[in-house]
C-alpha cells in the first residue's frame, strides 16, 4: 500500500511571486526590516486575494513610503502613485475597469498626512476600492520624522524632546474621521502584535476584500504595525509597545460596518466605440493616414516588448517614440515609457515600448523581448534581462564588445557610422528604426516614412531621416536574407 501524499500546510499564498526578481539583493527575501508589520499585512492581503480568486481583477496601488516596493512581491496589477495619490489614481483606475478589485496600500505619513485630502474624498464619494492604513506613528522610510500619528511625547527625530500638542497638535485618529462620512461601508482598527490581534486583523482584512468583491463600496481598515527601526527598540519591545502605547490612543474597534446591506447592482458601463472617441475628445483627425499591417509577423516578432537604451543625445526617446506611432499608425495597441537620468545629453536614457495587437496591461517592461543596445553600458545592463530567444539590435559603432549571450537573436548595424556618412551622426536612430522594420517585418515600410511627419518637428530634417529610414531598411533586409 502506498504512503498517502499529503498537501503542505504551510506555504507561500500563490499571489505573491516564488522570487522577488524586481529586487537587488536575495530574491528569496522581503526589504522589510526585522519586526516590521508590513510583511504580515502582505501575507494576509496575499491569502485573501488568493482565497478570493481575484488575483487577475487586482490592482495595488502603492505611493511613496516603505510599502512603495509592493510590486516586489504582489502577481497582481501594480500601479505606483506619487506620495499621497493612491486613492485619486485607484479612483481612475476603479472608474476605468470597473471590474477591478482596487487595493490603496498606505502608510501613515502619506496618507495622513500630504495624502489626507485624497483619503477623505475618496472615502466621502464611495470609491469601490480596499484601502490598507499601517499606522506605525512615525515616518519609517525616510529617517524617523514625526507623522501625524505620532503619540504625545512620542521621540523622533523632529520631535527629540517628544510631541507636543501644545504645538504639533494630537495625533489623527483615521477611522473615527472616515466614520463620519456617510459613504464608507466598512471602517475598522486592527492591530499586529501577538496571535490573538493578528488573527482579528485577519479577518478585518478578509472582511474588507469581500465588501470589494460585492461591489459594496469604500472598505477601510487601519493596522497598528511597529517599526523597530525608526522606534529604535528590539522586535519583541516593540510589538509589546502596540498594545501597551498605540492601542491605548487607537482603540482596536470596528467604527462601521455595513457589509449586510443590500449591494448596490454591478453594472460596467458601456464603452464607446473606437471611431467615436476623437469626437469625444475634440482631437482632430485631420491628415492622419492608418495603414494595414503589411504582412504577417513571424510569432516570435509579433507583440513586442521593446527597451530602447544609450546615451542622451543619441534620440533613444525618440527611436521609440517612433516604434511607438508606427504602431499606432498600422492599428496596434502601444506604450511608450520614457526613463532617464537628470543629465539627459550625454547621460543615460532608455525607454519602454510596447506594440500589441492585444490589450497592454502595463507600460513598464521588466522582460523585453527586443533590446535596442545604443552603447557599451546599455549593451551590459539590458542584455541579461531579454527573454531567451530575443532580438538583441547592436550599434556596433558604439559597441565594441560582442554580446555574452548565445540564445539571443542578433542583428548587428554600425549605426552611428552609416548616419556619419550620411551627413548627421544623430540620424541613427533612425537608421536602426528602417532596420528593426524590415528584419522582423513589425513595420511597414511605407508606415515607418510616413511616421516622420508627425515625429520630426523642424522639417528641414524629415528628407534627412527618410533617407536613413531608407538606408536601415536596406541593411535590414540584406540581414534577414
Amino acid at each position: 500500500m502506498s504512503a498517502p501524499v499529503y498537501e503542505p500546510y504551510l506555504r507561500k499564498p500563490k499571489t505573491f511571486y516564488e522570487q522577488y526578481e524586481r529586487k537587488s539583493g536575495d530574491p528569496t527575501v522581503t526589504h522589510y526590516c526585522p519586526g516590521c508589520g508590513h510583511g504580515e499585512l502582505h501575507k494576509m492581503i496575499a491569502e485573501a486575494i488568493e482565497d478570493l480568486e481575484i488575483a487577475d481583477r487586482t490592482v495595488f496601488i502603492s505611493p511613496v513610503g516603505c510599502s512603495v516596493f509592493a510590486y516586489y512581491y504582489f502577481d497582481t496589477g501594480n500601479v505606483q502613485a506619487a506620495h499621497g495619490r493612491a486613492p485619486a489614481v485607484g479612483t481612475g483606475v476603479q472608474r476605468a475597469r470597473p471590474h477591478s478589485i482596487v487595493i490603496s496600500y498606505q502608510g501613515d505619513g502619506d496618507l495622513a498626512a500630504i495624502g489626507l485630502n485624497e483619503i477623505l474624498q475618496a472615502a466621502n464619494r464611495g470609491e469601490h476600492m480596499a484601502v490598507f492604513f499601517v499606522n506605525n506613528a512615525i515616518y519609517g522610510m525616510t529617517g524617523g520624522q514625526m507623522a501625524p500619528t505620532t503619540l504625545p511625547g512620542m521621540h523622533t527625530t523632529t520631535s527629540p524632546g517628544g510631541r507636543d500638542p501644545r504645538k504639533a497638535g494630537n495625533p489623527l485618529r483615521l477611522c473615527e474621521l472616515i466614520s463620519q462620512l456617510d459613504a464608507p461601508v466598512y471602517v475598522a482598527r486592527g492591530a499586529l502584535s501577538g496571535p490573538k490581534h493578528i488573527l482579528r486583523t485577519r479577518k478585518l482584512v478578509r472582511k474588507a476584500l469581500q465588501a470589494q468583491v460585492e461591489r459594496r463600496g469604500f472598505t477601510f481598515v487601519e493596522v497598528l504595525s511597529a517599526c523597530p527601526t525608526g522606534w529604535g527598540m528590539n522586535p519583541p519591545d516593540a510589538h509589546k509597545w502596540i498594545l501597551e502605547k498605540m492601542a491605548e490612543f487607537f482603540p482596536l474597534e470596528v467604527f462601521v460596518d455595513k457589509t449586510d446591506s443590500e449591494p448596490e447592482p454591478f453594472e460596467i458601463p458601456e464603452e464607446p466605440p473606437a471611431e467615436k472617441l476623437h469626437e469625444l475628445l475634440r482631437i482632430s483627425t485631420a491628415g492622419q493616414v492608418t495603414f494595414s499591417p503589411s504582412q504577417p509577423v513571424e510569432p516570435k516578432y509579433a507583440n513586442p516588448r521593446i527597451k530602447v537604451a544609450g546615451f542622451g543625445g543619441q534620440g533613444v526617446l525618440l527611436l521609440g517614440l517612433g516604434l511607438a506611432q508606427c504602431g499606432m499608425m498600422e492599428g496596434r495597441k502601444v506604450s511608450w515609457l520614457p526613463s532617464y537620468g537628470p543629465e539627459m545629453r550625454g547621460g543615460t536614457a532608455h525607454c519602454h515600448v510596447n506594440v500589441s495587437d492585444h490589450e497592454i496591461g502595463s507600460p513598464l517592461i521588466s522582460r523585453p523581448t527586443v533590446v535596442v543596445a545604443m552603447n557599451q553600458p546599455s549593451l551590459e545592463k539590458f542584455e541579461p534581462q531579454l527573454v531567451e530567444g530575443g532580438l538583441l539590435i547592436v550599434n556596433t559603432s558604439m559597441v565594441p564588445k560582442e554580446p555574452s549571450r548565445s540564445d539571443l537573436d542578433v542583428l548587428k548595424i554600425p549605426a552611428s557610422d552609416m548616419a556619419k556618412e550620411l551627413g548627421n551622426p544623430r540620424a541613427a536612430n533612425m537608421i536602426i528604426l528602417g532596420a528593426y522594420a524590415a528584419y522582423t517585418g513589425m513595420i511597414g515600410k511605407e508606415t515607418a516614412l510616413a511616421s516622420l511627419n508627425t515625429l520630426i518637428k523642424r522639417k528641414h530634417l524629415v528628407d534627412l531621416n527618410r533617407k536613413a529610414i531608407e538606408l536601415g531598411w536596406e541593411f535590414g533586409t540584406k540581414a534577414r536574407g
